[in-house]
């Protein structure tokens, strides 16, 4: 009989309905339980795509011995870490505080009735092994602690919940001096911990920190020609020229996998997550928009490819993640034998293909499978065929589409197609920046139609929900879903400006300082003020594997008050930038967002009005966009638009022509009506 989540709109909870375990979804009705019977909370926090999720649900949560165990001793909470990650967050920080080690997925914690964790874990496995101890004499164990020591319980809950408040920022004495000294210390300790071999910052397992290869190219674009910090893009280019080669990369579907679990970016975790391809495909545009490589704007198409084939609704609206499993064997559905790919290709093709991505060396995935990746430059590939580049890479093509081909009919890995604002709007930013890169309309076109699904579905009454799915929109959202959307609304006000866009911007805008500001303090809560109480309220600096919330909602919050001379939301984002001051200060590594915001509010971000003919001045606006100019905002506004605000409303020339205006700040230079004149302009300053 289904448990209490088969009502719930997550996959994974739903892949939990049918466990003999009683789940519960985290709502008031099991909270209420849990004191009622003064029974601990056993709180379970996964995700549909995480490879050790389901071999602890395998193990444990499907066997009825198990179950028994679980049901007699606590009050049982399943969460999507994806729809909750208020409680993610709050639970990852107490297993750290804890248990005195990063937590991960899937994350095991024992709570007091009230929500206060005293107990943590995160995989355990059903019989005792790799020094855990077995699942069900955990619990029990666990259990007989409750019921025996709660005086102790309780005061490490008060010094556990002290903690959480003293991590978090203060409030400073006095307004700071904003510098440039921690912008400058975050690039130095990045350059410092560059993988000189292979790429990347630190060792193994590597993650892409798509926030802080960000922050190395915009260092070098806004140096100007005496002091562009090259070695700054080096390290980014250099970055992203490895994991595109490497098998973090899909080389037949496109897109990447979430993390390299070896340095070399060979073999990924085979699950691919929206919230990392996003941001990618933003950063590959710009990588090919600086150096001309054929092998950034490939990676750029063949991961919108992905985007729009494999994970885009029939709404608009884009899907979560694939798992890393398939048939129950992780990386099943990528892998090859030489042999299989010889029997699916021509001679000549299976020739270039093996040199190129490794298929004549050794098994590279547990000793018998070959997973693609770039081994040898095309080059030398062709020199060794005796072909031409372009007549080697026309194989690899073909290759590459044959394989495409054979791999479809496979299993495929599942996919969670729950849709969610915050990573929605991460997609839908890279695509409009990278369609407006590469004279891409199909997906500036993409991405409009996945914010007309976002606000047709999920805003309702000025106010975002986080999650949709199967027609139901639900849960209120937080502070990543509005910042977030905000910028990629900016972001596609670029491609293709509207004052209905610029509208919405404004009222995202306007909810995210009513709900989220500490107008006293400065900053962002990560709930809004109507959230259900938790043990502890948070305000994010750092960035994770998705941007800072706070740094994200500073940047933006800067960049719209330009396009609306609206003060409020500079008083926001300076506030923001105060509080955050002394943590960037001390330990400039890991707030990448929040540095890119205190750049911006350094030195203003440039905005550049074009007003003419829509056809004229679009097209001005796609040949500026074949410059990185990071702080550079570019708005092509046809002559004749009404409704806008005064800061945008520039005269048109009138006669056919387009004139630009140049604004630093809030000052404006007078306009200019052609387009190389303009170029100069900007490429001089």
């Amino acid at each position: 009989m289904p448990n209490k989540l088969a009502q719930e709109t997550s996959p994974y909870l739903q892949q939990h309905a049918d466990n003999p375990v009683d789940w519960n979804p985290w709502n008031e009705e099991a909270l209420a339980r849990a004191k009622n019977e003064n029974k601990p909370i056993l709180l379970s926090i996964g995700y549909s795509a995480c490879h050790w999720c389901h071999v602890m649900a395998h193990e444990s949560f499907e066997d009825p011995s198990v179950a028994d165990v679980m049901n007699r001793l606590f009050v049982n909470i399943k969460v999507d870490r994806e729809e909750r990650p208020d409680l993610d967050q709050i639970y990852q920080v107490a297993h750290q505080m804890l248990a005195r080690r990063p937590g991960g997925w899937p994350l095991t914690m024992f709570l007091l009735p009230d929500g206060t964790p005293f107990y943590g874990g995160t995989y355990f496995p059903k019989t005792p092994r790799h020094n855990l101890p077995g699942f069900p004499e955990l619990c029990e164990r666990i259990a007989a602690i409750f019921r025996e020591r709660q005086a102790d319980i309780t005061t490490q809950s008060r010094d556990l919940i002290a903690a959480f408040g003293s991590m978090e920022p203060e409030r400073p004495a006095s307004a700071p001096a904003f510098d440039s000294q921690p912008i400058v210390a975050a690039v130095q300790s990045l350059k410092g911990s560059l993988d000189a071999e292979w790429g990347g910052f630190g060792g193994a397992p590597k993650f892409p920190h798509c926030a802080e290869l960000e922050l190395c190219l915009r260092r070098y674009a806004l140096g100007g020609n005496e002091h562009a910090d090259t070695e700054a893009a080096r390290a980014a280019i250099f970055t992203l020229t490895r994991m595109a080669q490497g098998g973090i990369f899909d080389h037949v579907g496109g897109g990447f996998a979430r993390y390299s679990v070896d340095a070399q970016w060979t073999i990924p975790h085979f699950e691919k997550m929206l919230y990392d391809n996003g941001p990618l495909l933003g950063l590959y545009a710009n990588a090919w928009v600086l150096t001309g490589e054929s092998l950034f704007r490939d990676a750029c198409e063949q991961t919108a490819a992905w985007l729009l084939r494999d994970m885009r609704s029939p709404e608009g609206g884009f899907y979560s993640s694939l798992d890393a499993d398939s048939e129950h064997e992780e990386g099943k559905f990528y892998v090859w034998t030489p042999d299989e790919v010889r029997g699916l290709l021509a001679p000549e093709e299976f020739a270039v293909v093996a040199k190129r991505f490794g298929l004549d060396g050794p098994p590279n995935f547990e000793g018998a499978h070959w997973h693609l990746r770039m081994m040898e430059p095309l080059d030398a590939v062709a020199a060794g065929a005796g072909l031409t580049e372009e007549q080697a890479q026309a194989l690899i093509d073909a290759a590459r589409a044959k394989l495409f081909a054979a791999r479809e009919q496979r299993i495929h890995p599942g996919r969670d197609e729950k849709i969610l604002t915050s990573w929605n709007a991460l997609a839908i930013q890279g695509l409009a920046h990278a369609g407006l890169a590469l004279g891409r309309a199909d997906w500036v076109d993409a991405a409009e139609g996945g914010l007309g699904f976002l606000r047709a579905r999920l805003w309702k009454d000025g106010r975002l929900l986080a999650t949709y799915k199967d027609g139901r929109a639900h849960l209120n959202a937080y502070l990543d879903d509005y910042a977030f959307l905000l910028a990629a609304v900016l972001e596609l006000l670029q491609a293709r400006f509207s004052t209905d866009l610029l509208g919405f911007a404004q009222a995202l805008a306007d909810t995210l300082l009513a709900q989220f500001e500490d107008a006293d303090n400065g900053g962002f809560f990560f709930t809004g003020h109507d959230h259900e109480k938790l043990v502890h309220r948070g305000k994010p600096g750092h960035d994770n594997a998705t941007p800072s919330g706070n740094g994200a909602a500073a940047l933006a919050l800067q960049r719209l008050a330009l396009l609306t001379g609206n003060t409020r939301y500079t008083a926001a984002a300076e506030r923001t930038l105060a509080l955050f001051h002394g943590q960037f200060q001390a330990r400039p590594s890991g707030f990448a967002t929040l540095l890119m915001a205190l750049e911006e509010q350094l030195t203003p971000t440039r905005t550049v009005i074009l007003r003419g003919p829509p056809a004229a001045a679009a097209d001005w606006r796609a040949r500026l966009a074949n410059r990185y100019r990071p702080a550079t905002v570019t708005l092509a506004i046809a002559e004749g638009m009404a409704g806008l605000p005064e800061v945008l409303d520039k005269p048109a020339r009138g006669d056919g022509g387009v004139n630009a205006w140049v604004c630093e700040g809030v000052t404006c230079l007078a306009p200019v009506s052609s387009l190389p004149e303009l170029e100069g302009m900007l490429d001089g300053a």
